[in-house]
């Protein structure tokens, strides 16, 4: 290996006595793709973070291109030529695309900005990575994988020589991701150095030079991908075998009734969708994204008001709205945790029992006594590990983060489980267990609907697939369809069902 573009020397990083990261030694070579790869709370995000400059390490040097750096700030990592894309996101949500791609760094002329020239920048930007961005759309307007693409492109466009992805592929669809490791191996090729951490295995030995395994944050050993496999990841991620990913579901009783119904349900995007779900049933929504996946499962809580009818036990939801869906029996496990589901300063007590306080209240006052027996079963019901309910929920894993979520409805004994993107940025074993707490549910008579971008997800824990494309259903497929049946319904590939 040539001399590294990047060393990590004896980096230590902890909170509140808690070690997330014990003295790491790496190298990264330039050019090179590393992948990085751990359960959650290994320690993977925060070294990002540090060499990012999001968060300064406890201990430890940091060398670039062989010379010792001070990195105490995002500003200080980008003067490096270093580029963090983390899951949280940095985008400026009210200004447009184009904007936030060029933020502080507009072309100029006599103290003028150049907006034509900007415009031209990013249209070269867009071809380059197969993106499919609108330059004057709003940020807060585009879907998580979307925005994800737009801080791609600003990395891009500021040059970066080094570019550290913290779960890129999340969101993203199959055509989207192909895209994207297609343009990490461009990157590399070109001489960028390329730090990624994903939880989806296949990719990161698919497109990686070597892979780096960390496990309670330590370092555990450093390999080249071509001599690596799936499996001996996880057995040196997690410290043990795990054999089973996808739990079949429970056959569907034929005299479960429906629970869920929709009838011409329709708003923007998305246009006529009808859907039954029966007791016990799991039924899968497939699509590109801005598809209207999300959006659907938006209209059928009530969050966005649309046309369509949407009964829960044969009653129809009038003036239909989240607290009127709750109400029924309704849950939803929104796409981002950490935007639209938890309160990340608060506890994980007060964000375990945030959707069911009137339970537990007596007048104006919560009966802790009461709160601290749900939060506790229910939390070991999912197995959040948590040192400390009271802490802040943002300082637990995304694993345990989203395992909350789902604790929260769970406390309302919900009717119907709206659950989109399940296990978005949590590990093997924590997806693991998500999954197997979602065909219990279901096996206990709950109806859920899943979203998911993740088709073999889709396709290994429904007993049926709804596929959208252009906010209307093209096409339903029952459990044992093909992964390839699917994808080309969603891309509109099927003979007779063209746009």
């Amino acid at each position: 290996m040539t001399a590294p573009a990047i060393a990590v020397r004896g980096v230590e990083k902890s909170y509140s006595g808690v070690t997330v990261l014990h003295d790491i030694d790496l190298d990264i070579a330039p050019g090179e793709v590393h992948g990085l790869v751990g359960e959650n709370g290994a320690g993977k995000s925060t070294l990002l973070k540090i060499l990012g400059g999001a968060i300064r390490a406890d201990a430890g040097t940091i060398s670039f291109d062989g010379e010792q750096v001070s990195i105490g700030s995002p500003r200080d990592a980008i003067a490096q030529g270093v580029s963090l894309i983390s899951q949280e996101g940095a985008l400026v949500p009210a200004l447009s695309v184009l904007d936030n791609v060029f933020l502080a760094r507009w072309s100029q002329r006599g103290g003028l900005i150049r907006a034509r020239t900007d415009r031209k920048r990013l249209a070269a930007l867009i071809e380059q990575t197969g993106f499919t961005v609108d330059p004057g759309e709003r940020v807060d307007r585009l879907a998580i994988g979307v925005q994800q693409q737009v801080e791609i492109l600003r990395s891009l466009a500021r040059g970066a020589r080094v570019l550290a992805l913290d779960e890129p592929t999340a969101v993203l669809t199959e055509h989207e991701k192909a895209n994207l490791l297609g343009l990490i191996r461009r990157l590399a090729a070109g001489g960028t150095t390329v730090i990624l951490v994903s939880h989806f295995l296949d990719e990161v030995l698919s497109v990686a030079d070597r892979v780096t395994v960390l496990r309670d944050g330590a370092l555990v050993r450093t390999g080249a991908a071509a001599e690596q496999t799936p499996r001996q990841l996880v057995r040196d991620m997690v410290g043990r075998e795990i054999d089973v990913l996808y739990p079949d579901p429970r056959p569907v009783p034929e005299a479960a009734p429906v629970v869920l119904s929709a009838r011409g349900l329709g708003r923007g995007l998305v246009q006529a969708v009808d859907l039954d779900v029966r007791a016990g049933e799991i039924l899968g929504i497939a699509g590109l994204v801005g598809s209207g996946r999300t959006e659907t499962l938006r209209l059928l809580f009530g969050a966005d008001r649309g046309d369509g009818v949407v009964e829960v036990d044969g009653v129809a939801l009038t003036r239909h709205s989240p607290r009127r869906s709750m109400a029924a029996g309704i849950a939803l496990v929104p796409e981002s945790r950490k935007e639209q589901g938890l309160v990340m300063v608060r506890s994980v007590s007060e964000n375990v029992v945030l959707s069911s306080l009137p339970q537990r209240r007596v007048g104006p006052f919560v009966r802790k006594n009461a709160e601290r027996d749900a939060v506790g079963t229910v939390s070991k019901s999912v197995d959040i590990r948590a040192a400390d309910p009271g802490a802040a929920i943002e300082t637990l894993s995304g694993g345990n983060q989203q395992k909350a979520l789902f604790a929260k409805w769970l406390l309302n004994k919900p009717r119907v489980l709206l659950i989109d993107e399940p296990t978005r940025g949590v590990d093997v074993a924590a997806k693991t267990q998500i999954h197997h707490l979602i065909t219990d549910l279901a096996a206990d008579g709950m109806a859920v609907v899943c979203v998911s971008s993740e088709i073999e997800e889709l396709l290994a824990l429904s007993h049926r697939v709804l596929v959208l494309r252009h906010g209307r259903p093209v096409g339903e497929y029952p459990r044992g369809t093909s992964r390839e049946v699917v994808v080309a319904a969603a891309f509109g590939d099927q003979e007779g069902d063209r746009p």
